[in-house]
């Protein structure tokens, strides 16, 4: 009864219909993982778990190097093209703790 009263849209559906494309820049490694791991708490992870995989989807990785070097964050990024989304790669910078590298 509560429910069918309920007018308010449901968001991320919301604009996962709206958008013909999605481009989640920067991916930090904890959205990476939280994505990775089908993970929901927040807008964007519900909108990328509701994403319509017959549109682009492409995810820029941005961390410190020491992250990005770590094992489990290429076989995330895997999981992330598996499902049909696009790397944009990293590129060498300066970063913000100071130190130069992706």
């Amino acid at each position: 009864q509560l429910w069918k009263g309920r007018s308010d849209p449901v968001l991320h559906i919301e604009l996962r219909r709206w958008a013909d494309l999605m481009v989640v820049a920067p991916l930090d490694a904890n959205t990476l993982a939280k994505v990775a791991n089908g993970i929901c708490d927040n807008l964007l992870t519900c909108v990328i778990r509701a994403w319509d995989l017959s549109k682009p989807l492409l995810f820029c990785p941005a961390m410190n190097t020491a992250m990005w070097e770590h094992p489990i964050t290429a076989r995330q990024v895997e999981q992330l093209k598996g499902f049909g989304y696009t790397e944009i790669p990293c590129v060498v910078k300066k970063l913000v703790c100071g130190d130069e590298g992706q």
